[in-house]
This record gives structure tokens, sequence and C-alpha cells, in this order.
């Protein structure tokens, strides 16, 4: 299939590189090459492809990946999954040229400030849907360090597709518990509700004291990825997401 093109200015304008009359600028000034060669007319259309970054240069630096980012960040506690709340944000952590990109770049689904783990991030609005639908049911797998012992009752508790959980009109979906020590348990669901697997816990009589998301379909974070971290994604490791089985 063809790739689709764009303008110069306007493909750089929308990766945050500064309006149109930046990047005519920029082109006059021989900053922009393709393949090697100035580009100096900021109307000339461009191949939006992935290997971009490969093929192009600004101010002698590759150019940023174009729209169609997907992005694995490890998240460190601490940081909230919003554009506006204030304190430290996820967005912090990206390039901060990114803030300006169009479509903006935004979280799949959250994990809360004090949750650690796997967070995936996507200009995709499509990907990002098919991603949280409930429909998918893709699985969401996550490690929980407890307040006090498990009392036995757990995994029958969250696997029978039958608790409520306070302020919600309908039961969860079968869950499933894998005891690691008396105060450390691994949980995977399939839904992702606010503070769902905090509710659940406290629902249980427990209090969860750290929470880290392992797993998001047939994604792990990768071993040499540190908290704060993070890695784009090409379109095969995405499909992992939807397969369910092992990275």
């Amino acid at each position: 299939m063809k790739a689709p093109t764009m303008r110069l200015d306007k493909l750089l304008g929308s990766m945050g590189y500064g309006s149109r009359r930046d990047i005519a600028a920029l082109a006059r000034l021989g900053a922009i090459t393709l393949d090697g060669r100035d580009l100096t007319d900021a109307s000339a259309r461009i191949a939006v492809t992935p290997d971009l970054p490969d093929r192009m240069t600004v101010d002698g630096e590759p150019v940023d990946p174009p729209p169609g980012v997907v992005i694995l960040l490890n998240k460190p506690r601490g940081v909230t999954c919003s554009h506006k709340e204030a304190g430290p944000l996820v967005y912090d952590l990206l390039p901060t040229r990114w803030r300006a990109r169009d479509p903006a770049i935004s979280t799949v689904g959250r994990l809360d400030k004090e949750t650690s783990g796997l967070l995936l991030m996507t200009d995709d609005g499509d990907l990002l849907h098919r991603i949280i639908s409930p429909k998918r049911h893709v699985a969401k797998v996550y490690r929980a360090i407890l307040a006090r012992p498990l009392n036995g009752t757990e995994g029958a508790l969250f696997a029978s597709g039958q608790l409520m959980l306070e302020g919600d009109d309908k039961p969860l979906k079968p869950a499933e518990l894998e005891v690691i020590s008396p105060t450390e348990a691994r949980l995977t669901v399939t839904e992702g509700r606010y503070h769902m697997v905090r509710r659940m816990f406290a629902a249980a009589g427990n209090h969860v004291e750290a929470l880290h998301r392992e797993r998001l379909g047939g994604l792990c974070i990768p071993a040499d990825l540190q908290p704060g971290q993070w890695r784009l994604l090409g379109a095969e490791v995405v499909d992992r997401i939807f397969a369910g089985g092992p990275p």
C-alpha cells in the first residue's frame, strides 16, 4: 500500500517543530534534509513512512517519529497520567517538543499516581480504543503487595464474577489470583475500572501498599527498561497486545 503524503511544513508542524512559518525558515536555511539532500521547499509533499527518522534530519538530528507512535513506558511511582494535573506527569518523561504534537499523545487507560509499571501511550486514537474496548478483553496483570496476609478466600471471590464494588452498578468479570507469598499476589483482570485492583482487595478486607502492572495482553516491560524510561514499539510488537501470549 502506498504511503500517505503530507506537506513538509504541515508534517513537521504536527510533530512539534514549530509553525509553518518556522518550518519554512528552517527549509530556507538548509536545516532539513531527506535522503541526504536539502529540502528547501516547505510546501513539498513527503511520504510519511515509519522509517522517516532514518531518512530525514532537522538541524542535523534525526527527525522525530511521524504520527502513529506507540510508546511503552515503565511508569515510576509518583507521576500522574494527566495533561493538566499539578505535579510530575508521565508526559514530562517524553521529549519536550512532543507536548506540541497533533494529534496529541495520550495514555492508553491510566495508572494511578502511586501505581508503577507498564503504560502505553499513543497518538493513534483507533488503536487506543481497540485496546481499551471491553469487547477485546485485553488482560492486565498486576503484582500487589498487601498490608495484611491473604486469608485464602480472595481467589474464589475474585473468580466468582459476582463481586460488586462499592458505587458500581454491575459485578466485576471473573479475575484470576495467583498467590506469591502471604502478603504478595498477582492479579489478572480484563476490565479497567477506577482504582479497580485496590478496590478489589479492599472488598476482601485488605489494603494494597504497592501496585505494579507487569503485563498488558502479550506485552511486558523489557528487562533493560528502567523506571521512567520508554521505548517506541513497532507494529509487530503492538500486535502482541492482542495476542495475549508470552512477549
